[in-house]
């Protein structure tokens, strides 16, 4: 039976000892429990005697200590001083038990012995005394804390601070605007002068230098750098600089913009080594024009390309899931993953994750991609992506697009240039999609986790062929919830402009000064992390040429070799064979499975289409992991992301298990492959000595991989949830027989805020 009361021997074991000054010469100084504090950050409010829940099934693993809120995070500070054992990544800027405000979902105050609770918001009044305060994270995780003993006044006011805190009024009181000005100056006072970007190695395409590179790169000889949009003045969603087709002048994409959703003209993106060209492009508003408009850009798309291939036009709005679908879905596989008890047999709970419908849309939006890949390879034909406003599905199924037919995108620096290009200045609207001010929960939807999750089945897949590994990918989306980087806190590239020249002037910061360097993004991973937990995100197994696209002042073009052949789907062929899969409908099925017939083998079938044939070709080869890749689409290839759902389940967690095992004993034999290698690199001796190591150079600053040869790591520790650790981040224990037990086991969705308004108190 659950005792509220804590296992240790007495309580007067918190308390600190009664007096005296004379006491304190003979007796061990107290433990003060204070807060680790970054720039600017405040404490707002605090309460002592708190117990933080760890286990599910008792009482004796929950540590006591210090809640505190401060304008940045919730922050718990255990009494008893933490294991040495290092388990997980360690943050820079937040401490194992702390949360920022802007990772809360829900704040949730309960008593159990009145049988009360409310999800509270911001300036909300509480009636009752909480005796538990259980915080739903963005990031999964679901955090308890109870006040047995601790006060009751001063429990209501610190939960009341945090539901306050956790709903800022304005996008310039997120906590970034305030710690990134007083960054930026403390740094000045120790650095002459500003490094070039803040030293970022990742393109930012927020100048035309960026895009020139880009469009050599890409051997793109046939289209420009335009800057009719510059200072927003055709489109507030756009970025300053676009790319168009040489044969289209300024004054005709003027003409043209205004017929076009948020006067959002056709954006290129990438161009094929063949010559055909991927652009997104939102709807055109006005039918009468429509015809005309489109003919011309048509036009000049088709002569940007050295064959004068035709162009192919792909709505996405009629064959994708909607943002709404999205998000209906994410919060079905949240729910099974994280708020239903994990104890289903395992044939129920596959079911239910397949009933949630998210891994459908993953797979449909792979599937999706892979079709645009047939196009632009298989057929040398420029694609237009069109979307409503272009800038949700476009974002995913162009990212996808890239990734699978350049390799560039696949290093960790072209991967981050890739976000950045196709997601951050195309106007992704990551402020609504995020609800980071909590205003609109109709305008949430995790389009950039469904990315994410797409880009993990690939790698799932070739894991030799991308440079980064699941934990950075997962990093990544835990970095969409720390409101200090500039990559994810807004809508647009005009309203990162305008916001953060506003706050240029507060801040007393000089004319002219890169906004990366005083509101840098989310790329120069130092901010977070220390090097040695950076190179948790290089993958072992990767055989690419390296992430650079620029080396020694000389640009290095992606190529394919001409005796390789390419190929992908097709979707909208009736009955075309795409991976393994007859279907005869070119929109997204709505009801029931997306499986079909499935044929079994690649060989050759009656009256094959081009289509069929490509991809029976491709697949017929080994991959080559510097070249075109396509995932496998049979609903049997999808999986679930377990380190991402499943990272803070304790019920899941598999000591010295899971991928873990295979990255660690890879990356000491990587590690060890280097070592050799810089030992013969540094080899002057005579013909046939053996190779000594250089003295005055330690190899162990230059080594890549987090796990060593020459120093094997205990790894006792690894779990499968490593970096990460389930340990009092997951706590959704109920009381059995109580209106709690209730009210966290009943719920079948995240709770809402209208599911417990509706139940009586």
């Amino acid at each position: 039976m659950f005792s509220f009361k804590p296992t240790k021997p007495t309580f007067k074991c918190y308390l600190p000892p009664v007096q005296t000054d004379v006491k304190k010469t003979i007796e061990p100084p107290i433990k003060k429990l204070e807060p680790k504090l970054i720039q600017g950050e405040i404490v707002v409010n605090e309460v002592n005697f708190v117990r933080k829940c760890i286990s599910a099934e008792s009482s004796q693993d929950d540590l006591w200590g210090k809640l505190i809120c401060t304008n940045f995070k919730v922050s718990f500070i255990p009494q008893d001083a933490p294991s040495k054992q290092k388990s997980q990544l360690s943050h820079l800027l937040l401490g194992e038990h702390d949360i920022p405000l802007t990772c809360l979902e829900q704040v949730v105050t309960a008593n159990d012995t009145k049988g009360k609770k409310k999800v509270l918001g911001s300036n909300q009044k509480l009636k009752f005394n909480p005796t538990e305060l259980i915080l739903y994270c963005k990031d999964l995780r679901i955090i308890r804390f109870c006040f047995d003993e601790a006060g009751p006044e001063s429990a209501k006011k610190v939960c009341l601070a945090i539901a306050h805190y956790s709903h800022p009024a304005d996008l310039q009181l997120l906590f970034g605007f305030e710690y990134q000005g007083r960054r930026y100056h403390a740094s000045k006072e120790h650095v002459n002068g500003s490094t070039p970007r803040g030293g970022l190695r990742t393109t930012i395409f927020d100048r035309p230098s960026d895009w020139d590179r880009e469009i050599k790169r890409t051997g793109a000889s046939e289209w420009r750098v335009c800057s009719i949009n510059e200072s927003f003045v055709i489109s507030l969603s756009l970025p300053e600089y676009i790319v168009v087709p040489v044969s289209l002048a300024d004054q005709d994409l003027k003409q043209y913009s205004i017929f076009f959703t948020d006067q959002r003209i056709p954006l290129w993106c990438w161009n094929h080594p063949n010559g055909s060209a991927l652009v997104r492009m939102a709807s055109i508003n006005d039918p009468l024009q429509q015809r005309k408009i489109y003919q011309k850009v048509f036009t000049a798309i088709t002569k940007s390309h050295p064959q004068r291939s035709e162009v192919v036009q792909c709505d996405l709005d009629k064959s994708l899931p909607n943002i709404q679908d999205i998000q209906i879905a994410f919060v079905k596989v949240r729910q099974i993953c994280v708020i239903d008890p994990f104890e289903e047999s395992e044939e129920r709970w596959l079911s239910s994750i397949e009933n949630s419908r998210w891994l459908e849309y993953v797979r449909a939006f792979l599937k999706h991609s892979a079709d645009i890949v047939y196009y632009l390879d298989g057929k040398n034909a420029s694609v237009i992506l069109q979307e409503e406003e272009d800038r949700d599905l476009n974002c995913v199924v162009s990212s996808l697009v890239q990734l699978m037919l350049d390799p560039h995108y696949r290093s960790l620096v072209g991967f981050q240039s890739l976000v950045q290009k196709e997601w951050v200045m195309a106007g992704h609207r990551f402020l609504d999609r995020c609800n980071h001010l909590k205003k609109n929960e109709k305008e949430e939807s995790p389009l950039f986790l469904l990315f994410l999750d797409c880009v993990w089945q690939m790698m799932n897949q070739y894991p030799a062929a991308f440079e980064f590994t699941e934990a950075y990918l997962t990093v990544l989306s835990d970095s969409m919830w720390i409101p200090l980087f500039s990559t994810f806190l807004f809508n647009s590239s005009q309203q990162r402009a305008q916001h953060l020249m506003d706050f240029a002037k507060t801040k007393a910061i000089p004319q002219g000064e890169e906004q990366t360097v005083y509101f840098p993004p989310v790329w120069d991973w130092s901010q977070q992390f220390s090097t040695k937990d950076q190179t948790l995100f290089n993958n072992p197994m990767y055989v690419g040429k390296g992430a650079a696209c620029v080396q020694n002042g000389e640009v290095k073009t992606f190529r394919r070799t001409k005796q390789k052949n390419y190929s992908s789907t097709l979707r909208g062929m009736p009955g075309s064979l795409r991976n393994g899969l007859k279907i005869g409908e070119d929109t997204l099925t709505r009801r029931g499975s997306l499986v079909s017939e499935l044929k079994p083998d690649f060989s050759p079938v009656k009256d094959e289409s081009p289509s069929e044939r490509f991809f029976r070709d491709w697949f017929s080869r080994a991959a080559d992991q510097q070249g075109l890749l396509i995932p496998l689409l049979l609903p049997s290839h999808m999986a679930l992301w377990k380190l991402y759902f499943l990272r803070w389940v304790p019920e899941a967690c598999i000591a010295k298990g899971g991928p873990i095992t295979a990255y660690h004993k890879l990356s000491q034999l990587v590690d060890e492959i280097e070592i050799l290698q810089s030992q013969l690199r540094q080899y002057k001796g005579p013909s046939g000595a053996m190779p000594l190591p250089n003295p005055g150079r330690p190899l162990s600053g230059q080594r890549r991989m987090y796990f060593k040869a020459t120093s094997p790591t205990p790894t006792d520790f690894l779990t499968s949830s490593f970096p990460f650790t389930p340990t009092g981040n997951l706590c959704r224990r109920s009381f059995q027989g109580t209106p709690i037990s209730k009210f966290l086991n009943g719920a079948k969705i995240w709770l809402s805020t209208e599911t417990l308004a509706n139940d009586s108190l």
